[in-house]
């Protein structure tokens, strides 16, 4: 027997709740649509709000949509911008389209405050400086069916939820891609010109949202969750596959959970949806059923959802008592431990090498301008080392985001003017503080690590 569904399941809490804050004190019923837009996914909802209860009445949405595809518009564009300037193709060279991807992320923020973002990157391929500016129009441009789709979700889960979109009382914006101002256009334009409601920072609602979850969960008694009751639904149907492929649903979509739905199976049942295109969820073997002519067994199948969104699947035949079941949480998809702890090693290298690159840069500036080097180092080594240390520091003021070998490549830049300086001055004899100090050419500068978390 085979669990399946449409795509996947999980329910949101945390986005859900994200409104709390806005409309916890509100009196009267109010009809609120959550619109949750963010760096890979795309969800709406559509609430209902009365003195503290929050009744989730339909949910859509896309996985596949978010700020990354943004993303990947200006990436395509300016690679072709490139080709056409230089008769260069980047797109198979990783660290350019890397750090080009890098660089059209914070294009891409820039423009929802500015009418143009500016584009400079050194070296990006093969020593050629690339440097180009875009409008936000030719960004609308690019991305302008991926807006236009946002609005789809939208009317979907107006549909489900039976309600007309003159019956919505706010839209809350949520995740960090709603502050892309077309978007935001978009959305009012469909709503007649509503106000969106921007009250709450798009890049905290989730957090704030989680936090009362977690409240709740652990029971907390104060006066600013006790009174709340969210009522959320499973956001895609339930069901599972019998014989021959077919597909038979028993927890429909925005069904309000918890929820539980109990049907009776035989061996085989004509008409019934197939189940091809579903996404399987799990499976288990009902064994020693006793044979008996087609339609006589009887298998009670149980599908309970808790609130927490956790799927538990029972099958019993009703003639020998002999049951299995299955859970099937909401894991599936997110990344394992060992997964986890790769990406974290990662992220740890990359901080290092950031790291020991301000660390050399600060130590070099400092080491020059020492007064025990004075009559040592000529002006114009000094000048060049000092001028090269600034510049790779405004490089990384201006890049804390970048990847290790960007870093490392920077470090080598710098290491290759100020290695000669160094290298002469410990043959010219050099004595004093400022030659004691290990600044030994090609070594890494010890000093406190400072971890940034994203």
């Amino acid at each position: 027997m085979a669990v399946a569904k449409g795509m996947a399941i999980g329910i949101d809490l945390g986005t859900t709740y994200s409104c709390v804050g806005v409309f916890q004190h509100g009196k009267g019923e109010r009809h609120v649509l959550i619109f949750d837009l963010g760096g890979g996914t795309f969800d709406v909802s559509i609430l209902t709000i009365d003195d503290g209860i929050f009744e989730v009445k339909a949910t859509a949405g896309d996985t596949h949509l978010g700020g990354e595809d943004f993303d990947n518009r200006l990436v395509s564009h300016f690679v072709e911008e490139f080709k056409r300037k230089h008769k260069k193709d980047i797109s198979q060279n990783k660290r350019a389209v890397r750090r080009l991807r890098t660089a059209c992320e914070r294009a891409k923020r820039t423009l929802s405050s500015s009418t143009q973002a500016n584009l400079e990157i050194d070296s990006l391929y093969e020593g050629i400086d690339f440097y180009t500016s875009i409008t936000r129009a030719r960004f609308e441009e690019l991305c302008a069916d991926l807006f236009r789709g946002t609005l789809e979700p939208v009317e979907k889960a107006l549909r489900d939820a039976k309600m007309d979109k003159v019956k919505i009382h706010d839209i809350v914006l949520v995740g960090g891609s709603t502050r892309i101002p077309k978007v935001q256009r978009l959305l009012q334009d469909y709503f007649n010109g509503r106000d969106l409601n921007k009250s709450i920072n798009p890049d905290e609602a989730v957090a704030y949202g989680a936090a009362v979850q977690a409240a709740i969960l652990m029971g907390d008694k104060s006066e600013k969750v006790q009174d709340l009751l969210l009522l959320d639904v499973a956001p895609l149907s339930l069901g599972l596959e019998t014989a021959g492929g077919v597909m038979t649903v028993l927890i429909k979509r925005n069904s309000t959970i918890p929820t539980k739905q109990t049907q009776i199976f035989t061996t085989y049942s004509d008409n019934q949806a197939m189940t091809r295109d579903n996404n399987l969820l799990g499976r288990f073997d009902l064994t020693g059923i006793p044979p008996a002519p087609r339609g006589v067994p009887q298998i009670e199948v149980t599908f309970d959802i808790d609130a927490n969104g956790i799927l538990n699947v029972t099958a019993m035949d009703k003639s020998t008592g002999k049951a299995n079941k299955i859970t099937i949480t909401n894991d599936k998809g997110r990344l394992s431990k060992e997964e986890i702890e790769r990406m974290d090693e990662v992220q740890r290298e990359k901080i290092s090498a950031k790291n020991a690159l301000e660390s050399y840069a600060f130590n070099m500036k400092s080491a020059v301008s020492d007064e025990g080097l004075k009559g040592k180092i000529n002006d114009s080594d000094k000048k060049k080392i000092l001028d090269k240390c600034n510049e790779v520091l405004s490089w990384l003021e201006a890049n804390q985001l970048a990847e290790k070998e960007e870093f490392d490549h920077k470090r080598k830049e710098l290491e290759q003017v100020c290695n000669p300086v160094i290298t002469k001055l410990y043959q010219g004899g050099c004595t004093g503080p400022s030659c004691g100090t290990g600044y030994t050419p090609g070594r890494a500068a010890t000093g406190p690590t400072i971890e940034e978390v994203d």
